[in-house]
């Protein structure tokens, strides 16, 4: 596995996905995973959670199966390996065994530099993932999603939907998919708007803010006025999740950062992040978890998967507002 692998190459033996952006990083993950899949339907994958891999496992992970079926072995946060683990990685890439892909997702950086290193010698496939900094870069994220999903926006239209939303790019790729689903035509800035700003954000982001502080029977009050007065439904789950994903993302941002920094960090302006601490009492990392699978089951519904969508939002919000409540254990 000395000689480099193509960067096309989605089944190369090793793959390094490098950086901090963690939708690059599910994505460059989720591409290697659909490719082996597409090659053998019974690829068997193990996702490895940060922490997860302890000394001696690696061996019984990669062990090839009594029925010779491709494996897919993902790694995450690599750089935070122990010692010994790091020692078992390096030797298996010096050895490594037929059928199974390997994905290591790393931070970059200086920690765990020698793992990655090993990983670049052995001929990996790299994938940069970098966090998006720039105004410029998150345009031409958004002009990107635009155009792999077949559609066309206006310069205008993608700087709006930046300016709605915020850095975030996993609500702005839902937001992309959303709007190329629900929208016809050219989307442009007045499409941008209606969705995200405007009586959007005088009901679908009420209905969110009610129901992230655990007050269900306001939630459900304004979801039934919202959909009285004919806002979409995707922007009523859009909303939900913006809601939700905010107070993970705040909940695990370095509490160590001055308020300025970290608004910058989160791509939200100060008063929001002070109205987002302000909702994160009673919330647990599970209770997001739960939350967010409920609001994904909801906008499969609003899109199709369901006879009756006003019944999966008000069962979304529901959900929403006991896992607002749900533990003990608080962030």
């Amino acid at each position: 596995m000395a000689r480099k692998s193509a960067p096309d190459d989605l089944l190369a033996p090793l793959t390094l996905a490098v950086g901090q952006e963690e939708l690059l990083l599910d994505r460059a993950v989720a591409q290697v995973v659909a490719a082996a899949r597409a090659a053998d339907p019974d690829t068997d994958v193990r996702d490895v959670a940060p922490g997860a891999l302890q000394p001696g496992s690696l061996a019984e992970l990669t062990t090839p199966s009594l029925f010779a079926e491709r494996k897919v072995i993902v790694i995450r946060a690599a750089q935070d390996l122990g010692a010994d683990s790091v020692k078992e990685v390096k030797a298996y890439l010096d050895s490594p065994v037929e059928e199974v892909i390997m994905v290591l997702v790393h931070a970059g950086g200086v920690k765990g530099k020698g793992l990655l290193d090993a990983g670049r010698k052995a001929g990996g496939r790299e994938v940069a993932c970098p966090k998006l900094t720039k105004a410029g870069e998150r345009i031409a994220f958004v002009r990107g999603e635009f155009k792999n999903l077949g559609r066309s926006a206006s310069p205008e239209a993608c700087q709006a939907l930046l300016d709605a939303l915020g850095g975030d790019l996993r609500e702005l790729a839902a937001a992309c998919s959303q709007l190329t689903s629900d929208v016809e035509g050219t989307i442009d800035e007045r499409v941008v708007a209606r969705y995200y700003s405007g009586r959007a954000e005088a009901t679908g982001f009420e209905v969110a803010d009610f129901a992230v502080t655990g007050r269900a029977a306001e939630a459900l009050e304004r979801l039934r006025w919202a959909l009285a007065v004919g806002q979409p439904p995707t922007g009523i789950t859009y909303a939900l999740a913006a809601g939700v994903r905010g107070i993970g993302r705040l909940a695990t941002a370095d509490r160590s950062m001055r308020p300025g920094d970290l608004a910058r960090e989160l791509g939200m302006p100060p008063w929001k992040v002070d109205r987002v601490r302000q909702q994160m009492r009673g919330w647990t990392g599970d209770g997001v978890a739960t939350a967010l699978t409920a609001i994904a089951l909801a906008d499969a519904a609003v899109k199709g998967g369901s006879d009756d969508p006003a019944y999966a939002l008000e069962r979304a919000v529901v959900a929403v507002a006991r896992a607002a409540r749900s533990g003990a254990r608080q962030y």
